[in-house]
């Protein structure tokens, strides 16, 4: 798996990139067009009025996919009201904040994702570190009282913790006994969602005042604070998720511990003849992902979800997989790739509202932009561009 990852990833350019996105947004309006029972009826007699059903067809498309865009950027109607004065321009910025609100967490999990794979370990477990992040947030969030700006530290501690604890427990098994991250990993995932069920219907920790499985809510003092008003949910998640960028770049291109992940990630028995410690790069690096997902499960429970249900962490572990796929394991790429990954999440509700299309064409074209990642030679060969000199190399040579 991490050899076929490698080679993947080697093999891509930001072009292939590029293509790729665009290639499923391709089979995206396909899906809008097979999903109008109106338009597959017009098909019927596509070769009688051609013209009609090419409109019809191209208005499908441009009216779900212009939906995306005013859901995720900007709609120009909305500046335009606000220039006339008609309307608010917290509904402007209000797409932009949806896209940074759903980007905060992938950032966290994307990164914990990349960062493992840089060290030579496959991190699946990003989902099962995001759930227990999220039980280590919210339980300082409600049941330790503090003062506001200390608060909202301790619950972010909280969260990293418990992501931590996740990564170790895979991390050691590694180093110790060789037993395959992604196995284990996989595992944890279960282990992480079950006890977050268990723990939710615990006295003390259930809202008396529901009766469904629902926890307390999350005190005001440990909540991140809101970057906007006027409704805006984007808040200091983002802010934090361009600082983990940052530490990331740093720690894997300026530091000694990065040059020593790096080193194992690519050769670990030239790495043990080197006298690096191999075992404890695996726990080190295994602990630093953990963190990191546990954190994304922290910005989500201490941001928009405020409580403890089964789905609270959603799917963003998983997210992080693709984010961290897309973004080629290097930091900034992975956050822009978790940028582009929220934006179609925001516009997707926009989408499924005013075109009514299903929100699932979203996983879909998440989906291919992964197998296009993952096949560049495909992508290369539709578009015949031509292989790069050393473009074999590449990814190796630079880290992966």
């Amino acid at each position: 798996m991490k050899r076929f990852l490698r080679a993947a990833v080697s093999a891509n350019t930001v072009t292939v990139t590029v293509l790729a996105v665009f290639l499923a947004l391709l089979v995206g309006a396909v899906l809008v067009v097979l999903s109008s029972e109106e338009l597959v009826a017009e098909y019927g007699y596509f070769f009688a009025t051609p013209s009609t059903v090419l409109a019809d067809t191209w208005a499908a498309i441009a009216d779900a996919y212009s939906n995306l865009f005013k859901g995720a950027v900007v709609d120009p109607a909305d500046v335009s009201g606000a220039i006339a004065g008609t309307n608010s321009w917290s509904a402007v910025f209000g797409p932009v904040s949806e896209t940074l609100t759903y980007t905060a967490p992938l950032i966290f999990t994307g990164l914990a994702v990349a960062l493992a794979f840089r060290g030579g370990m496959f991190n699946i477990g990003a989902q099962g570190q995001a759930v227990m992040g999220c039980v280590g947030g919210a339980l300082v969030g409600f049941l330790i009282p503090l003062p506001p700006v200390l608060h909202l530290i301790a619950a972010l501690l909280g969260a990293a913790a418990g992501g931590a604890l996740v990564g170790f427990v895979a991390g050691i098994l590694k180093a110790r006994t060789g037993a395959h991250e992604v196995i284990v990993t996989i595992m944890l995932n279960y282990i992480a969602l079950a006890f977050l069920q268990w723990l939710i219907s615990q006295p003390g920790i259930h809202d008396p005042t529901r009766t469904d499985a629902i926890s307390k809510q999350v005190d005001g003092s440990a909540r991140l604070p809101l970057l906007g008003t006027g409704g805006l949910r984007v808040n200091l998640g983002i802010l934090l998720g361009v600082a983990a960028t940052i530490g990331v770049a740093w720690l894997l291109n300026r530091s000694t511990s990065g040059f020593e992940l790096r080193a194992v990630g690519l050769n670990p028995a030239a790495a043990r003849t080197a006298g690096m410690s191999v075992g404890r790069t695996y726990v080190l690096v295994m602990v630093l992902a953990g963190a990191l997902g546990g954190l994304g499960g922290g910005v989500q429970v201490l941001g928009t979800a405020a409580k403890l249900t089964g789905q609270v962490a959603g799917q963003i572990g998983f997210e992080g997989i693709t984010v961290a796929l897309l973004g080629r394991g290097k930091p900034w790429g992975v956050f822009a790739s978790a940028v582009l990954f929220g934006a179609l999440h925001a516009g997707g509700n926009r989408m499924q509202s005013r075109s009514h299309v299903a929100i699932d064409l979203i996983i879909v074209v998440q989906a291919v932009i992964v197998i296009f990642i993952a096949a560049p030679a495909l992508v290369k060969a539709i578009f015949r561009l031509r292989a790069s000199r050393g473009a074999a190399t590449t990814g190796l040579a630079k880290g992966w």
